[in-house]
């Protein structure tokens, strides 16, 4: 009986031992992340994405022509 309740307490103790280091790792990866600037303007060269001097009209007609 005595072997039974030392393997307990020895899994046990593997197991907070275990939760604890992934807790520690999840909270070092979010200090890591929450440094990261997610919103800050692109550097560099940067391509406009959509362009407004494109005449509507015309982009519909080709989105319905192809399908795209």
């Amino acid at each position: 009986m005595k072997h039974v309740i030392w393997d307990t307490i020895k899994v046990f103790v593997i197991f907070i031992a275990c939760t604890l280091l992934f807790y520690v790792g999840l909270r070092v990866m979010h200090d890591e992340y929450e440094q990261n600037h997610r919103y800050d303007p692109p550097e560099g060269d940067s391509v406009k994405v959509f362009n407004f001097n494109e005449d509507f009209i015309e982009r519909l007609n080709l989105f319905f022509r192809l399908g795209e």
